[in-house]
């Protein structure tokens, strides 16, 4: 897989660099996850770290946040979205579409986990980048 990505910004002071994780599981819901002291739910993921690739910064937060191990990933492509937790920042996210493997155990930074079905959110509230643009994409899976 090609690690570079284009389209991402010179890192503006306003801009976050993340990669975030598609998991589904046999049923086709999403895992979405929750960080301690926030409210919105969202894709497992974080911050790319100096000297990291985006794969390696996707297989290190699947493994602090869940527990788990990251099999193989499809690079999904880039978006844009308002920040969740940091207002006033845009987050540019490298989505990939993940398979892990291992029981899910939230890491200290997890405070919820939940298994959504895309159509059906219930009472979750959901950071922008998942409900704008993963969860219409996952829809779309399923249609076509």
């Amino acid at each position: 897989m090609n690690e570079s990505i284009e389209g991402v910004s010179e890192h503006p002071s306003t801009h976050i660099r993340i990669v975030a994780a598609v998991v589904t599981d046999q049923s086709g819901r999403v895992l979405l996850v929750r960080k301690r002291r926030t409210i919105y739910f969202m894709q497992p993921g974080g911050k790319v770290e100096q000297r990291e690739t985006p794969l390696e910064t996707l297989a290190r937060e699947v493994n602090e946040e869940l527990g788990c191990t990251l099999l193989r990933a499809e690079f999904l492509g880039m978006f844009c979205a308002p920040d969740a937790n940091e207002p006033g920042r845009i987050v540019e996210a490298m989505l990939f579409r993940a398979e892990i493997v291992g029981a899910i155990k939230p890491g200290a930074e997890i405070e919820g986990v939940a298994w959504i079905k895309p159509s059906e959110v219930g009472g979750l509230t959901l950071a922008p980048f998942t409900q704008f643009h993963v969860l219409p994409l996952v829809r779309s899976w399923r249609s076509s």
